[in-house]
Parts: structure tokens; sequence; C-alpha cells
């Protein structure tokens, strides 16, 4: 006698269980217990699918909504008037004419059955275009920041001690306003128990605000005795598997909404002993000139450098 399956452990439902992917930047998580696809909350699925993913999902369910119906037609011959017996491909069109609201004069309803169907088909189809275009303008709608981030970060010495730097510059023609800037990093730790785990710890920036953001933007966090950083180098910031995170927002006058954008970093992008070279330059006039195509231009650290634009502590600056 064959014996029954045993009821799985809880380690091994686990391992069974699918794991869906999350994406910080392009740092990558997995989370179980949740869908990837949650239909009880349609509006954000709807809006955070990527382009394709939707409107092939519009076309299926657009051409499922109308082979349902073009069935119901096709069920009962003579409910549309022209249409040839038994044949559903008249049916199917006839469907999508009546969603569309479309009336060619051709093929109609000519039983009250076929009226029904038609008349429930036109108000479904009028909550579908009125549901898809909003959807469609949300998707458009939605602000986007347009920030261009150095690829690499870099520790040079700045004020005669080794700071952290990332460059950041504005891609939008317009200034924004309010812009604020966090910093954190993703270290390894091992315990005093000797158990190892993940801790996300803040960087304080020199200056975490500004006022006006127009062309470029060094964030700098200095590596001093205070910084959870200090003390690290290329190898050691590899063993601890450190992981960047910079988050930006500010205000685009332009779209009269907040825009924000994430960008992270691996342990291997971290350059030490290099720094920025120059992007913006003074014209003849007197004008700032912003080459966004040299903003993660590197060359090696030579030395205290002065860096251009916003970047001291605010109290150092009073």
């Amino acid at each position: 006698m064959q014996k029954g399956r045993e009821p799985a452990t809880g380690m091994e439902r686990d391992r069974r269980e699918p794991a869906a992917r999350v994406r910080l930047g392009s740092y990558e998580l997995k989370k179980k217990g949740v869908s990837r696809f949650d239909m009880r909350d349609p509006y954000h699925l709807a809006v955070a699918l990527t382009w394709p993913q939707f409107l092939a999902g519009l076309l299926a369910i657009y051409l499922l909504v109308n082979v349902v119906f073009a069935i119901l037609f096709w069920l009962i011959p003579g409910s549309v008037a022209n249409a040839r017996p038994h044949n559903f491909g008249d049916a199917f069109f006839f469907s999508i004419e009546t969603l569309a609201t479309v009336g060619y004069g051709e093929m109609y309803p000519s039983t009250l059955y076929g009226h029904v169907i038609a008349a429930t088909e036109i108000v479904g189809g009028l909550a579908f275009t009125a549901i898809v275009t909003g959807l469609t303008f949300v998707r458009f709608s939605r602000p986007r920041a347009k920030l261009i981030f150095a690829a690499n970060p870099v520790v040079a010495i700045h004020n005669g001690k080794p700071t952290l730097m990332l460059r950041v510059g504005n891609g939008r023609l317009a200034v924004l306003l309010d812009a604020a800037a966090k910093l954190n990093v993703l270290l390894s730790i091992t315990s005093s128990e000797g158990k190892r785990f993940r801790r996300v710890q803040e960087l304080r920036l020199e200056r975490a605000h500004l006022p006006a953001f127009p062309l470029t933007w060094t964030l700098m966090h200095v590596l001093d005795e205070q910084s959870p950083l200090h003390g690290y180098d290329t190898e050691r910031v590899i063993a601890a598997g450190t992981q960047l995170f910079v988050t930006l927002e500010a205000r685009d006058p332009t779209l009269a909404a907040l825009v924000h954008d994430i960008r992270n970093y691996r342990p291997e992008d971290i350059r030490f002993g290099m720094r920025y070279a120059d992007a913006v330059i003074i014209a003849e006039d007197g004008t700032p000139v912003a080459d966004l195509t040299k903003i993660g231009a590197l060359e090696p650290d030579a030395g205290d450098h002065l860096e251009p634009g916003w970047t001291e502590r605010e109290e150092a600056l009073e």
C-alpha cells in the first residue's frame, strides 16, 4: 500500500513560495507573501505596469470583451440584422462597432434580445473608454525628474579631510526649487555574537538642501570619526558589500509638482583617490556654463580642491 505524501514543513513551503522582485534603483530585493499582480488594487496595478505590459493588457481585455459579446450575438441567430447565420466573424465585428458606439447601418439589432445585449455593450463600452482615457492620462501626466547622476561616487581630500562626493546635474532647462537630498549606506556588519546582518545608516551631508538647483550639485559627506565609513578603503568597502543610496526630490515650477529620483551605487562603483573634473566653466561674459556630459568625468585627486557651487555645510556659510 502506497503511503500518502507527508505535508510540507513550513521551511519547505517557504522555499516553494514564489518571491516578488522589488527594485530600489538598480539594487534588487525580493519579497515573499505578496502578489506581484494584486487584482484587489487594479488602479495601482495599471499605473505600475510598464508601457508594453499596459498596452498588451488593454488589447487582451478589449479582445476578451468583444469575444464575449460576439458569442452572445452568435448564439441567437437573427438577433443582428444582415448578419450571416452562425457566422462568428459578423458577430465579432458587430460587437466591435457596438462597443465603440459606431453604427455603420449595415448590421443592427433586430430583436429584443439583440437590443438588450447591444445596450449592455454600449454602456460597457462607454465605461471602458472612460477608464482607459483616465489611466492613459495618469500614466502620461506623472511628473518625472530629469536628474543626471555621476556614474561613480568618489572619495577625495576636501578641506584636509577624506570626503565622499557624489555629483548630480539638473537635466531640465527649468530651475528646480527646494531641492533636498539624502544619502544612505547599506553595510554588512558582524555583531559581537558573530552574527552577520545588514544595516542602513544615513550619511550626514555637508549641505542637504538647495533653495535653487539650476546646474550641478556635489553632495559631500566627510569620512570623520562620526561617519559609518570612517577608515574604509576600497578593499573594506567591497568586503562590507557597501551599497550607497541617494534620493533627491525637488519642486519643478513648470509642472507645479514635486519630482524625485533615486540612485544606488555598488561597492565597486566607489572610486578612492579620484575627484570630479570641472563640469562648470565661466564664459567670457561671466555666465556659468555647465557641461552635463562631463557630470561624471574623473581625474586623480591631487590634493585639496574647491568644489564649485553650493557644497558646504549651511552653518559654515552663515
